[in-house]
């Protein structure tokens, strides 16, 4: 932006800077408590008043709860799957089975083993946030000035604050000097890790600074306000520790294991019962041995690889997503990162740089761009730790080719600076004297405060024009100023720069990206709402961005909240509650949220997310409530997050199915065949189907999949309603087999076992074939691998059939090859006929049938509201095409009248 204008002699009225307004959260101060707050600056607290108020509000730190590891193993055996192999392990002791006990107990704690070590890096996110908290400062007392424990200290407490000091406590600044002196000084202070505010923020007397923040420049004192888990960071180390929900995944595992353990459990009692009656008074009735079939029956039945099989697929995708550097602390994120739907980021730092930038200047007077970074340089402080003046020289050293590859640092080709005046409070700028050395003539240049700059030129309406703009759209404006050709003290305007976090390169494609994968992405700041606007515009997000407020406003009922919250692109002038209250709202709402976040103001909302995704340099607060790390700056590796994720969550889902069918089928089959025949399966043809199938589906996890474009969700209704249908034709199959072997070919009871052995082993595990994908199953062909490792359990179960390898004594004959191939041909057909009734299923399944089959309350509102929505996105696509004709002819029309006017 460029401007030739001479500021005017006479205006009529001159254009005035617009104030914009810092809005800062507010802590409420009770009455109780302001009486306190009322402590001679110059004497400070006695003795005996600070035992008095720690006593009343105890000492300054935050409480520290430790979980008993021991518990925290133990607490891996619970879980209905886990009870109900528990149950076994007792019966299995109760009648002397020592083979099945120690087979039960050891799946058991591997279980437990692999869910502890997994997750053996437990959380600390209260240990991270006590680090951040300073550990000494001095303070009044006793009316002498004394450094004291952070910890000792209580409200009313006076304390010095001092440039680079951790503010120790929440306090309110007195707008005095160390020695009681009144100082109208600002405190520039750094609360970027608390509220996200890329900018320094100026306090001054009478207002609040938070525990953690950091002072940047000034020093004042100050009077304690609040202490401990009442402060600012106190509050969010209480949200932390109250977020202790269990997992999505862990929900889900929890509603297939009821079904199937509730199965298993009605239709084993009804076995038990049938049997003691059945065979009462004969050996057979013996209540041992009884029990002892319904053990097998249990073992067989309950799905005790499910756990194991889905932590291990989960932990070779985490190891996987470690290699894109992507490091997963809790396993099961894994899983649901697949099935977020809404990803909340925090602005500073994850989607922005979190570092103040040279943005485009504003010029006047002939300036170039070059001219201005020039004069800003030669005002800048050399070595000030101060954001803008950084800013300022990180731009000039990368721009300007004199400043590059210079053998001195501390000089400027071409120039020399002979005086230098640091900024200075009270007139608001630096200024420097330079000589150029090519003519040894000195001239001067001022940077400082638009206000103050524009004033020593004389004023510039087009300068005040400008940096209302900026202000705006919440860019950090500063003037920059030099003295004309042959005067020292007549200064002319170059211009002004403007300065903007920045956002990360590849935030923008990072987005539009997640979009694409059907995430809506959403920003929270603590920022202003003008800079979030402005952030979200260059991102190519909506600039639908709602003031933090709206969450809590009182007059709004909780729908209504939650639905602005879905609406919204964004969230500004956020507190650490508030982030919070975002997510807890959208969870609510039935939406899997994803978190990320670098500060300890992220921490709460990275706890509370379904999925907490700590960025490239956090707090370590924020890396210990998160449920993965990134190593990689931006977000740019969360969209390879997603995708692998979505690859591990077919996998997962497929042996979900596939599992539950195959459980279903064995008691669907062995309930009505037990009972209606009275037969059984040896034992130890059961264990083996057990140990073989299970031991080689582990190989799922590096199975081919299809990568869907819309999150995944766990249809749990589908799962059931797929795997019951699956399992009755598998059961059809079953009688098919043991009827046409007994009453057809006449074979052997012993034979019979070896024959209905393998189909029961083959025709469900071939099934997975089928359930690894939604579509057809040869449009996307398995892993080799894995197709060996299937078939190969099956000619493994081939010979012990073949051969009858356990013998007569233990009730197995061998079947020879004709028996064995045709079996495994028949199961190996039977899936591609299941395979297409699976397609059928999943074409025909919609959330309307659902809504029709079981027709609860939800389900006739959601259809409702659904189709609400469809007749009214129906309308306006008609109100739309009525408008779009004559909008189409008017611009063809505008457009031969340009071209006309053009030719002329």
């Amino acid at each position: 932006m460029t401007t030739d204008h001479q500021p005017d002699e006479k205006k009529e009225a001159a254009v005035e800077y617009e104030e914009h307004k810092h809005i800062e959260h507010e802590d409420e101060i009770s009455p109780e408590l302001e009486l306190l707050l009322h402590t001679d600056p110059s004497q400070g607290l006695t003795s005996a008043e600070v035992e008095q108020r720690r006593e009343r509000y105890g000492f300054n730190e935050l409480p520290e709860k430790k979980t008993n590891p021991l518990l925290k193993f133990f607490s891996y055996f619970t879980g209905p799957i886990s009870y109900l192999i528990e149950i076994s392990c007792v019966i299995a002791a109760i009648v002397g089975d020592w083979i099945d006990f120690g087979i039960i107990m050891a799946l058991l704690f591997i279980n437990a083993i692999i869910g502890y070590i997994e997750e053996a890096k437990a959380e600390s996110a209260l240990d991270a946030l006590r680090q951040t908290l300073a550990l000494k400062t001095r303070c009044w007392r006793d009316n002498e000035l004394k450094e004291v424990d952070v910890k000792d200290l209580v409200p009313g407490d006076v304390i010095v604050l001092r440039i680079g000091d951790i503010v120790p406590a929440d306090a309110r600044l007195l707008g005095l000097g160390v020695n009681g002196e009144e100082s109208e000084a600002e405190l520039m202070i750094d609360q970027s890790g608390l509220t996200g505010e890329s900018l320094l923020v100026a306090k001054t007397k009478g207002s609040t600074v938070y525990s953690s923040s950091i002072i940047k420049q000034g020093q004042q004192l100050a009077i304690v306000t609040k202490t401990a888990t009442d402060t600012f960071i106190g509050r969010a180390a209480n949200l932390i520790a109250i977020t202790v929900e269990e997992g999505h995944f862990q929900k889900i595992i929890g509603k297939i294991g009821n079904v199937l353990i509730t199965s298993t459990v009605i239709l084993v009692l009804i076995v038990f019962i049938y049997q003691m009656v059945n065979f009462r008074g004969t050996p057979k009735g013996n209540w041992k041995i009884v029990l002892e079939n319904c053990l097998v029956l249990t073992v067989a039945a309950i799905p005790v690889g499910l756990p194991t099989v889905m932590s291990v697929t989960m932990a070779v995708g985490a190891k996987q997503l470690a290699a894109k550097q992507v490091i997963v602390k809790r396993l099961t994120a894994v899983e649901e990162l697949a099935s977020v739907s809404v990803l909340c980021s925090d602005k500073t730092g994850t989607l922005t740089l979190n570092e103040l930038t040279f943005d485009k200047p504003w010029l006047t007077n002939n300036f170039t761009e070059d001219d201005i970074l020039l004069y800003s340089f030669l005002a800048a402080e050399p070595g000030a730790n101060d954001p803008i003046e950084s800013a300022v020289r990180r731009a000039a050293e990368t721009q300007l080719d004199i400043l590059k590859n210079r053998q001195n640092a501390r000089e400027i080709p071409g120039y020399k600076v002979t005086k230098f005046s640091p900024f200075n409070p009270t007139t608001k700028m630096t200024q420097a004297t330079i000589m150029d050395l090519s003519t040894n003539q000195l001239f001067s240049v001022a940077k400082g405060a638009p206000q103050v700059i524009t004033e020593l030129v004389g004023g510039d309406d087009n300068a005040v024009r400008a940096v209302n703009s900026l202000a705006r759209r919440g860019l950090r404006a500063l003037g920059v100023a030099k003295t004309v050709p042959g005067s020292t003290d007549k200064f002319e305007l170059v211009g002004m720069i403007s300065l903007l976090d920045p956002p990360r390169p590849d935030s923008q494609s990072t987005i539009a990206e997640c979009n694409k994968l059907g995430v809506d992405v959403k920003m929270i700041t603590g920022d202003q709402m003008i800079i979030a606007k402005e952030v979200a515009a260059r991102l190519g997000m909506g600039r639908v961005i709602l003031d933090a407020n709206h969450l809590v406003d009182p007059s709004k009922s909780e729908e209504e909240v939650t639905e602005h919250c879905i609406r919204a692109d964004g969230f500004a002038q956020v507190i650490p509650e508030h982030k919070y209250r975002v997510v807890e709202l959208l969870q609510n709402k039935g939406l899997l949220v994803g978190m990320t976040g670098d500060g300890v103001n992220d921490a709460p909302a990275l706890k509370k997310a379904d999925v907490g995704i700590a960025v490239e340099g956090c707090t370590d607060a924020a890396r210990s409530a998160a449920d993965i790390v990134l190593l990689a700056p931006g977000l740019s590796t969360i969209t390879d997050g997603i995708v692998t994720s979505r690859a591990i969550f077919q996998r997962l889902r497929s042996y979900a199915l596939y599992r539950i069918t195959s459980t279903i089928h064995f008691l669907l089959f062995m309930f009505i065949i037990t009972l209606v025949e009275d037969w059984t399966m040896p034992a130890v043809l059961l264990i083996m189907i057990c140990v073989l199938n299970d031991a080689a589906t582990l190989v799922i996890s590096i199975d081919n999949t299809e990568i869907s474009e819309k999150p995944d969700k766990w249809r749990i209704g589908q799962l059931l309603t797929l795997s019951f249908v699956l399992a009755a034709g598998l059961a059809a199959l079953s009688f098919a087999h043991f009827y046409v072997a007994r009453d057809v070919f006449h074979v052997t009871d012993n034979e019979l076992h070896s024959i209905m052995y393998l189909h029961i082993s083959s025709a469900p595990h071939f099934v997975i074939f089928s359930t690894r994908v939604p579509g057809y199953w040869f449009t996307n062909m398995p892993n080799w691998l894995f197709t060996v490792c299937i078939i190969g359990t099956q000619v493994i179960a081939l010979f012990f059939s073949v051969y009858g390898i356990f013998g007569e004594e233990e009730g197995v004959a061998p079947c020879g090859y004709p028996w064995g191939l045709s079996v495994l041909g028949i199961s190996l057909v039977y899936f591609m006929f299941l395979d297409v009734v699976k397609v059928k299923i999943f074409q025909s399944w919609s959330f309307e049938m659902t809504a029709k089959m079981v027709p609860t309350r939800g389900r006739k509102n959601k259809l409702a509201t659904r189709r609400e929505i469809l007749a009214r996105r129906v309308q306006n696509q008609v109100s739309w095409n009525k408008l779009s004709g004559p909008v189409e002819a008017h611009a063809i029309v505008a457009a031969f009248r340009n071209n006309a006017q053009n030719e002329k």
